[in-house]
């Protein structure tokens, strides 16, 4: 019976993790204890039990409720659209508008507004079915996809009328038009600034049907602002930040084709990530960074050397994110040696095959609020 119930929290918590909320292994931990103090036979102590220690905001409360049913009593529910979404949704529009307005497209007739929306059919559009043109459309988009970063908080403050901190500088020097009282009290908060990103990107020839999009997703990632380093890997180990440093995309593309030799060819996941262990690791890279790893996880070495050096990444980073393309693909299971063995260390596993995916991406990194809560 108890068995039974941690594993029906933990998948609870993992349920809760995709629609949204930050639920890591401490408030697992903390719910299962709760769990321990009632009487699990009253659904309503079980309910506000959990509630109680995996939600945190009030905004997550309604994503909890319909979680809650949808998985303890096998209710139907209907997904809930969450703002932020809403916000994606409206700048998909609006990029895909400003990409395609005035072009030769609107004037012959563009096929894809044949019965359907054509923006939507781009958000859902696998990268490796599209066309240059298609490529040249969504280009904008997925540059301000990129933008979005995950944040820290940093040790310098600013005002903030709901700061956890008086601003006494400020405070005497407003007191004295009120004779020394304090009558305003102003506070200061810490401020939040981009935190450190590395993205390791798998350029061999079984990614090659995505390299293009994957290109123009990392050019935009390191020209959103310091702090980004990027990677490609095939059977060796490449530095690409200073090639995606120019501001054309399409250059930046040739500068990477030139700089990587191995590109297009066979994979060593494993050796790739301990050369990046050993050389940038020691140089403290990762520490504190949110890892971000492109590859489909087809290993042709070792497998248990991947498991390894994950392991070492996993220790030094704040948060590990995988995205394998292949994932989109209903049937999709990861079966390779490589996916399998890296997967215990990957905070969130996501798929990279379109726009949409890639916004959901763009979420994950911006909502990041605790190490390894992804």
């Amino acid at each position: 019976m108890a068995d039974a119930v941690v594993r029906h929290v933990v998948t609870f918590g993992r349920v809760l993790r995709e629609v949204g909320l930050e639920v890591g292994p401490g408030r697992v931990a903390d719910a299962l204890r709760g769990l321990d103090a009632v009487d699990l036979t009253r659904r309503e102590d079980v309910y506000f039990a959990l509630r109680q220690t995996l939600v945190c905001r009030r905004d997550e409360l309604d994503l909890f409720d319909r979680a809650f049913n949808a998985w303890f009593l096998r209710a139907p529910v209907l997904p809930p659209v969450r703002a932020n979404d809403r916000a994606e949704q409206k700048k998909v529009g609006e990029s895909l508008s400003d990409s395609s307005g005035g072009d030769q497209d609107e004037e012959l007739g563009d096929p894809l507004e044949l019965g359907a929306s054509g923006h939507e059919l781009l958000r859902e559009k696998d990268f490796a079915e599209m066309s240059p043109d298609e490529y040249r459309r969504v280009r904008r988009l997925i540059a301000a996809i990129a933008e979005s970063r995950p944040l820290r908080a940093s040790r310098r403050r600013k005002a903030d009328p709901r700061g956890d901190r008086l601003d006494m500088r400020r405070l005497i020097r407003a007191s004295l038009r009120t004779g020394g009282d304090p009558v305003d009290r102003p506070y200061r908060a810490r401020k939040h600034v981009p935190r450190k990103l590395v993205v390791l990107c798998d350029v061999s020839g079984s990614m090659d049907a995505y390299a293009r999009a994957l290109v123009l997703f990392l050019h935009a990632a390191v020209g959103s602002g310091p702090g980004v380093e990027a990677f490609a890997f095939g059977t060796r180990l490449s530095r690409l930040t200073p090639e995606l440093g120019t501001r054309d995309p399409e250059a930046a593309l040739e500068k990477c084709t030139e700089a990587v030799t191995d590109w297009g060819s066979g994979t060593r996941i494993g050796a790739s990530l301990k050369e990046f262990n050993d050389l940038y690791g020691k140089r403290a890279l990762s520490r504190g960074a949110v890892v971000v790893i492109v590859s489909d996880g087809w290993e042709r070495q070792d497998p248990e050397l991947v498991g390894r050096e994950m392991a070492r990444l996993s220790r030094a980073a704040y948060a590990v994110v995988w995205v394998n393309p292949l994932k989109g693909n209903p049937e999709y299971q990861p079966l390779a040696g490589g996916m399998r063995a890296a997967l215990p260390y990957v905070d969130r596993f996501l798929s990279g095959h379109n726009l949409r995916s890639l916004e959901e991406l763009a979420a994950v990194l911006a909502g990041i609020e605790r190490r390894h809560a992804a």
